[in-house]
């Protein structure tokens, strides 16, 4: 009686971890958005025709900022670390990335904009960060990221931060081609 006790307590306590973990990047996205955390950036984006109609521009600045994992041996960086912007124009940014390890290597850059509340105003509307970067070794290159500052984006907010983080999936790569070379 007791044991069969403990093995449901043990089946529910599983039960539950497991869906606590199916629901936490939900969950965290609910966060997020709620708050206004971690300013997430979607794919690639444009002006609305709201955002288009609005004649008053303004000036701000945008920050650029790179970091790689603790894993990645590139290196990995903007040409400028800031840039004034007016509102409503397009403007790039080129970001350099170097292998310089013996071997090829695949990276992936994930993005976020700070603060948080300005993620929905910052519209790329071309970034490496939306794709995988295969480098041979010792292989340089240099990537744009174009964008454009939305005129909505509320006056409190002064400067925009743009981020980047290089992850080395060169491990989660291989397996994929080996099952294509199948």
């Amino acid at each position: 009686m007791e044991a069969q006790k403990t093995l449901r307590n043990l089946v529910g306590i599983v039960v539950g971890m497991f869906a606590f973990g199916w629901l936490l990047v939900p969950m965290y996205d609910v966060f997020c958005e709620i708050t206004g955390l971690n300013g997430k950036v979607t794919g690639p984006s444009a002006l609305s025709e709201e955002s288009l109609a609005i004649t008053e521009q303004r000036e701000l600045l945008v920050q650029f900022m790179t970091h790689n994992n603790e894993s990645m041996p590139w290196y990995f960086d903007s040409e400028r670390s800031q840039m004034r912007v007016i509102t409503g124009n397009q403007y790039e940014a080129t970001f350099v990335f170097h292998n310089t390890t013996s071997k090829e290597m695949v990276g992936q850059v994930i993005p976020s904009v700070s603060p948080g509340r300005g993620a929905e105003y910052f519209h790329k509307t071309e970034c490496f960060c939306f794709e995988r970067q295969v480098l041979a070794a010792g292989e340089r290159i240099e990537l744009p990221v174009r964008f454009i500052i939305d005129p909505a984006l509320p006056k409190e907010i002064g400067s925009l931060s743009l981020g980047y983080t290089l992850f080395d999936i060169t491990d989660r790569v291989q397996p994929e081609k080996e099952l294509a070379n199948l």
